[in-house]
C-alpha cells in the first residue's frame, strides 16, 4: 500500500509533537510522502507562524519595525532544531529571507510560505527523507488556479526518483516560478494533490481532532464521532464552518476514488474519520451540523415588470464584477436576497451597492448584517419525509426566528438562515433532536 501523509500545524507546534510525528511515520513504512504544515501555536496564548508572517509583511509594507516578530518566527524553528538535533541549515535561509524584506526582494505569498517552507526541510532532515520542494510540483496559472495535468506530471515524476520524501504544503508556483499560495488550509489540498500525483491507495490527514464530529466541540460537550462521511457531505461541512479539512480538499481525490483517512497524531490509535466517495451502511438521518457566523443579506425589491432572471444576471454581474462570492440566493416572485460573507464585501461595499442602485429595475434593497447560516447536512436526509418539517420544529420550539430555509431537491442539505445571537442555541438544539435519530424502515 502506499500513503501520503500530512500533517497540520499543531502537530509541529513544538519539539515533543515532532517526537510524535516522527514515531507515526516510522510505525508504517507504506507512508512515503509526507506534506506539513508551518508550525502551528504551542499554547492558547501563542502565534501560529502563518499568521506571524503575514503580520511581518504589513509591518514592512507600512514601514513598521518587525525584527521581534521576525526572532519569533525564527527561535520556532531555531528551538526545535536544538531539541531534537537538526543538521540542517536553516539559519543561512533566515538571513537570505531578512535580507531580501529589507530590500523589497520578497513577495508576501513567497514570505508567507516560508513557514511550510522549513518545516519542510527540517521534518526531511529528521525523518531522514528527501526534501521536494512545492514549488516545484504544485504549478498554478496567473489566475492561480491548479494545472493539474501539469502538476500530476511533476508529482509523477517526483515519485519515480524519490522513495520517501517530505514537501511543503500551501504552496507552488505560477507560470514565472514566483511563489502562489492555497487559500488558508490549503495544505490539505497539497496532501490531495500528492495523494492523486502518486496514485495512492491512501491519504492520511493527521490534525489535533480524531476525525469529524456531529457538531463544533467548542459548542457542546464531547458530540457523537462521525465513523464515514462522504465526499459530498465533507465538501458541504467544511464550506459551511468545519474546519477539519479544508473543502477542496477531495476535489482531485473524486476521479481516482482515493479516500481519506483523518487521524489524531497525539492519539493516532482512535478510529479517526474514512472519507469517501461512497458511504455504506449508515444508519443516522443527520451526519453532521456545522455553520457559521458574518453573513450579510441584501434584499432587493424589482419592479413588477422587470423579468426575474434579467434582474438576478444584472445584480450578480456586479457581484462577480467585484470578485465577491455569492453563497446564496433566495428568492420570491418580485424579491430576492442576496447572502455574502461581510468579510468578502466590506472594503467594497459602499462602490458595489453604488453600482446596484444604477439599475433602473431595483425599486429598493435592504441591508440584513446580523445573519449566521447552519447547515443540517446528511445523504441519508433523502430517506426522510418532512425532514425539513423537523427541522422548522426545533427551531419553533426554541423560539428562534427563520430568515430563510433552503434545501437541495433531494435534502441533502438543509440551510437555515438565523440571526447571530441564535446561533450557539441552534445548534444545540439541532443537536439535541437528531444526534441519535436513525433511519427506519419505515422512514
Amino acid at each position: 500500500m502506499y500513503k501520503v501523509a500530512k500533517f497540520g500545524g499543531s502537530s509541529l507546534a513544538n519539539a515533543e509533537q515532532w517526537k510524535k510525528v516522527k514515531a507515526i511515520i516510522d510505525s508504517d513504512e507504506d507512508r512515503h510522502i509526507v506534506v506539513v504544515s508551518a508550525v502551528g501555536k504551542s499554547n492558547p496564548k501563542d502565534h501560529k507562524v502563518t499568521d506571524l508572517l503575514y503580520l511581518i509583511y504589513q509591518h514592512h509594507k507600512y514601514h513598521i519595525e518587525a525584527d521581534d516578530l521576525f526572532k519569533e518566527v525564527e527561535e520556532k524553528y531555531l528551538s526545535i532544531k536544538r531539541e531534537l538535533g537538526l543538521k540542517v541549515d536553516i539559519e543561512s535561509d533566515f538571513a537570505e529571507i531578512k535580507e531580501r524584506l529589507e530590500k523589497n526582494q520578497i513577495s508576501e505569498e513567497e514570505l508567507v510560505s516560508r513557514g511550510e517552507y522549513f518545516s519542510a526541510k527540517m521534518m526531511a532532515d529528521y525523518l531522514g527523507f528527501d526534501f521536494v520542494d512545492a514549488k516545484e510540483l504544485i504549478n498554478f496559472d496567473y489566475e492561480g488556479q491548479v494545472v493539474e495535468e501539469e502538476t500530476i506530471d511533476c508529482i509523477e515524476r517526483a515519485v519515480s526518483v524519490h522513495d520517501y520524501f517530505v514537501v511543503p504544503g500551501f504552496y507552488g508556483s505560477y507560470p514565472n516560478y514566483k511563489i502562489c499560495l492555497f487559500s488558508r488550509g490549503g495544505s490539505d489540498v497539497t496532501g490531495s494533490y500528492m495523494a492523486k500525483g502518486a496514485k495512492a491507495d491512501l491519504y492520511e490527514n493527521f490534525t489535533d481532532v480524531p476525525g469529524f464530529y456531529m457538531a463544533d466541540p467548542r459548542i457542546l460537550k464531547s458530540p457523537r464521532h462521525i465513523s464515514q462521511i462522504s465526499y459530498d457531505e465533507l465538501r458541504e461541512l467544511s464550506d459551511m464552518g468545519a474546519c477539519v479539512l479544508h473543502e477542496e480538499t477531495v476535489l482531485p481525490l473524486l476521479e481516482e476514488d482515493i479516500p481519506i483517512l483523518v487521524l489524531s497524531t497525539d492519539h493516532p490509535e482512535l478510529e479517526g474519520t474514512w472519507v469517501k466517495k461512497q458511504v455504506t451502511g449508515r444508519k443516522h438521518l443527520v451526519t453532521g451540523i456545522s455553520g457559521k457566523k458574518g453573513f450579510l443579506a441584501l434584499t432587493f425589491q424589482k419592479k413588477r415588470s422587470v423579468g426575474k432572471l434579467d434582474i438576478l444576471l444584472e445584480v450578480l454581474s456586479v457581484f462577480n464584477q467585484y470578485h465577491v462570492p455569492v453563497e446564496h440566493l433566495p428568492t420570491s416572485i418580485d424579491t430576492f436576497s442576496v447572502v455574502v460573507e461581510k468579510s468578502n464585501i466590506e472594503e467594497k461595499y459602499y462602490d458595489i451597492i453604488a453600482d446596484l442602485k444604477k439599475n433602473p429595475g431595483i425599486l429598493s434593497i435592504n441591508e440584513d448584517e446580523d445573519l449566521a447560516l447552519i447547515a443540517v447536512v446528511g445523504s441519508n436526509l433523502v430517506h426522510r419525509i418532512g425532514a425539513s418539517g423537523e427541522i422548522l420544529s426545533v427551531f419553533g420550539k426554541e423560539g428562534i426566528n427563520i430568515k430563510f430555509l433552503d434545501q437541495g431537491l433531494e435534502e441533502y442539505q438543509i440551510l437555515a438562515g438565523v440571526s447571530e445571537k441564535d446561533f450557539e442555541t441552534s445548534i444545540q438544539a439541532l443537536y439535541t433532536r437528531f444526534a441519535h435519530e436513525k433511519i427506519t424502515a419505515e422512514a
